[in-house]
């Protein structure tokens, strides 16, 4: 297996040669495997290392370049989730006590409506006496000269300046 760290090594210090060889016999080959697989263990961990490294450095790149209006803002948002639910709250016993003074209050609704039809009525029943005493003969000497009558004379308009005559 070969060592891919070995091509560009960044960051990291040469890693150290395997000891050469010393013995020669029937348990030389499992020795040499066991030393290649501990330098592709090694060299595989250095990599998961440097992907991690280089993560980390992404989101820290990314978190200083994070505004400081939206650091502000998500420093505030605990606050303004605690704010906003402490108004839900009240926004809701508000409810709750105009829901208790509109049921208290029903009763005087149901007798406005059955009263304004016969406002109404009664109403309508003035405006006809009124109409027809108006037609009576000298009704209307009589408001005048009580000073209670029917039509009064129009007010004179007021002359504009550029009307007014010169002197």
């Amino acid at each position: 297996m070969t060592n891919p760290r070995k091509r560009g090594q960044r960051g990291r210090g040469p890693e150290p040669e395997p000891a050469p060889q010393l013995r020669k016999g029937p348990g030389a080959d499992l020795f040499s495997a066991a030393q290649a697989a501990v330098g592709a263990a090694q060299a595989a961990a250095g990599q998961a290392i440097d992907a991690a490294q280089q993560t980390a450095g992404y989101a820290f790149d990314t978190a200083v370049r994070l505004p400081p209006a939206s650091a502000q803002l998500a420093a505030q948002l605990p606050d303004l989730v605690e704010n906003l639910s402490i108004a839900v709250d009240r926004l809701n016993s508000t409810i709750d006590r105009l829901d208790r003074t509109l049921a208290l209050a029903d009763p005087v609704f149901a007798t406005y409506d059955r009263l304004l039809p016969r406002l109404e009525a009664m109403i309508s029943l003035g405006e006809d006496l009124f109409g027809a005493l108006a037609k009576l003969p000298g009704v209307g000497l009589l408001g005048r000269i009580t000073g209670r009558g029917g039509e009064e004379p129009p007010p004179e308009p007021e002359q504009s300046k550029r009307s007014r005559p010169r002197r």
